[in-house]
């Protein structure tokens, strides 16, 4: 029984596939299902913020309600880090991604 074998390193690759920036690919604001807030007041703010009509603030909680998550707005970073801060004030759970 001999010393211990170095453990084998395989070299670090960087894929061909890597994310480059893409200034075209706007980002997004997401809102995540929560078991807190109720489905008029998720309306209300989605209208409130965004200025959606009923019907597309409806359609937008509903998809938060069954899918889990939906995309509110689309644009700009900065833009959709403020939409994301003003959707925690109202006590909403959302995020900034890109699309």
């Amino acid at each position: 029984m001999g010393g211990m074998a170095a453990p084998q390193v395989a070299p670090v690759e960087t894929p061909d596939t890597h994310e480059v920036p893409e200034p075209d690919r706007p980002w997004v604001t997401i809102v995540w299902d929560d078991p807190v807030n109720l489905m008029t007041y998720v309306t209300w703010v989605f209208q409130k913020l965004f200025g959606y009509s009923r019907e597309r603030a409806e359609q937008l909680m509903l998809d938060v309600h069954h899918k889990g998550k939906a995309v509110v707005s689309s644009g700009a970073r900065e833009r959709m880090e403020h939409d994301a801060s003003q959707l925690h004030a109202y006590g909403l759970w959302a995020t900034v991604d890109r699309s």
